[in-house]
């Protein structure tokens, strides 16, 4: 029987309760086709800082590389300042573990209102692969006078040859291996952002060049924005950088339904990935058994279908489907018509099929 090593990291507020229902039904669906999953949970959050002035130990990053994934649920305490937890844990296990690749399905389920006007389920279905590990987010710069009049603030972005051509490469398998359009768009700001871009673009095009089968094109970010709200249906696979993917995602989950249903994993297809619900640690819902849970629940969907347990992967998916079509009246907080632990429970009992 295959066996697979997940660290578990709960985190802050409510995300130890969608982890739970998550883990609920990882372990159906292992049952259900025959493979173990052995869960590993780890501390480390907003709770464990304020009371040990911990963030992330470099033994628990030793531990996480000898698994085979981390599960997250979500990091954020509103106890503790903005910027710490986030770079201490998340930015740090990115980084740390070269978690180079983002990827981000932006998918609508049937059943799931979106704010886009005449669009559903046909027209919703695209994947952006965000570059995660150089750009704005290596936290160069500097400042100069600072607190002065006369201060000037410079934050740098820094993009490699390899870096962007791993990303790219990456991009265009997925996009060849997805095999719905066979479209890949490199989302950028040539007229403008005229070094890291235009690096970007070369090595696009260089890439191109080994994969034939795959159209592609280029649209400028805001260009994107505005198509990703107008014609959806344009897009099959989106490559770009780490700002403007941290920016287009966030659109993109809006467009598929909402934070409640969107989940997104940090890849290193060389090494230890993660997989984590889009969505923040919502603490006003902490305890109540109210947030919605398919987030975490579709993160450990992706989980699966990366570690090539494609059969379950595809049991969640359908289930989470089922469910969105049949049963819940929302995807909000306290309006699903269910609580967090039965939206878990009915996609459990739809695992082997619609009932």
């Amino acid at each position: 029987m295959k066996s697979y090593q997940i660290a578990v990291i709960p985190g802050d507020g409510t995300g130890p309760e969608v982890i739970r229902e998550g883990l609920k039904v990882l372990s159906a669906v292992s049952r259900l086709e025959g493979f173990s999953l052995e869960f590993e949970t780890y501390p480390y959050g907003g709770e464990h800082y304020l009371r040990t002035k911990e963030v992330l130990p470099n033994s628990a990053l030793k531990e996480f590389q000898k698994k085979d994934v981390i599960y997250l649920g979500a990091i954020g305490h509103p106890e503790v300042k903005p910027g710490i937890l986030e770079r201490g844990i998340l930015l740090k296990i990115r980084f740390d573990l070269d978690q180079y690749i983002n990827l981000r399905p932006v998918k609508l389920y049937p059943g799931v209102w979106t704010p886009l006007k005449d669009k559903g389920p046909e027209e919703i279905d695209f994947v952006v692969v965000r570059e995660n590990t150089e750009g704005l987010y290596v936290g160069k710069g500097r400042f100069k006078n600072k607190g002065t009049k006369k201060e000037i603030a410079i934050q740098e972005s820094i993009n490699s040859y390899k870096g962007v051509e791993r990303c790219v490469r990456f991009a265009f398998a997925y996009t060849r291996k997805r095999n719905k359009e066979k479209k890949l768009t490199l989302c950028g700001k040539t007229n403008v952002l005229n070094y890291a871009h235009d690096l970007w673009q070369r090595v696009f095009n260089k890439v191109a060049k080994e994969y034939p089968d795959v159209t592609t094109d280029y649209a400028h970010v805001d260009a994107t924005c505005m198509w990703m709200v107008k014609n959806p249906e344009w897009f099959d696979v989106v490559v770009t950088d780490n700002m403007f993917g941290d920016i287009i995602t966030d659109l993109g989950a809006m467009i598929q339904g909402g934070m409640g249903i969107a989940a997104g994993g940090n890849l290193n297809p060389q090494g230890v990935s993660m997989f984590e619900p889009i969505g923040g640690s919502a603490p006003k819902y902490t305890g109540k058994n109210v947030i919605n849970p398919l987030a975490a629940i579709s993160a450990g969907q992706m989980m699966l279908e990366y570690l090539g347990e494609t059969k379950a992967a595809n049991r969640i998916e359908n289930a989470i489907q089922f469910i969105t079509q049949n049963k819940l009246k929302s995807l909000a907080a306290g309006k699903m018509g269910y609580s967090t632990t039965e939206v878990g429970d009915l996609v459990v009992k739809h695992l082997d099929g619609v009932r």
